[in-house]
């Protein structure tokens, strides 16, 4: 399974879910690791836009192709297990705990979830401390220059 990351470049070569384990997200708590990536790069591009204030444009981020062995371990999170309000914003503590478990359980290498940002994609969550993650590599990193229209009135 080939996957997308975009991430700011002094971060490029980094997959050990330390930003998310400082910052926690919609799929993890604090203290938790995790590494949040996306099924293409379309989708990367729109989680970055919703995450910056309009009038700036994003610089210094990096497209990463990062390759998961189709061998390895992958849940896919059932929709009936979602909670009701799992696409709010802030989101819910109740994702959260999803996401703690499935990190903390250590069962599965990655988890497929429903994007909260485009209808009918999905982000891929890695544990990187699942004793596999060693095998997941990083394929291909290059600069990616956000287009102005995006983010600029």
């Amino acid at each position: 399974m080939i996957v997308f990351r975009l991430s700011k470049g002094l971060y490029k070569q980094d997959l050990s879910g330390r930003g998310a384990e400082l910052v926690g997200g919609r799929w993890n708590s604090k203290g938790v690791a995790m590494v949040y990536t996306c099924e293409s790069r379309a989708l990367c591009t729109t989680e970055i836009a919703v995450h910056t204030p309009l009038g700036i444009l994003p610089f210094d981020y990096w497209l990463i192709t990062i390759e998961v062995p189709d061998h390895l371990p992958f849940f896919t999170l059932p929709p009936d297990q979602l909670p009701s309000d799992w696409k709010a914003f802030p989101h819910p503590n109740a994702t959260q705990l999803l996401g703690d478990t499935f990190a903390r359980e250590g069962q599965f290498l990655a988890m497929k979830v429903p994007s909260a940002v485009v209808y009918g994609d999905h982000n891929f969550l890695l544990n990187p401390r699942h004793p596999e993650f060693r095998q997941v590599k990083i394929l291909d990193l290059e600069p990616f220059p956000f287009d102005e229209r995006l983010f600029i009135k």
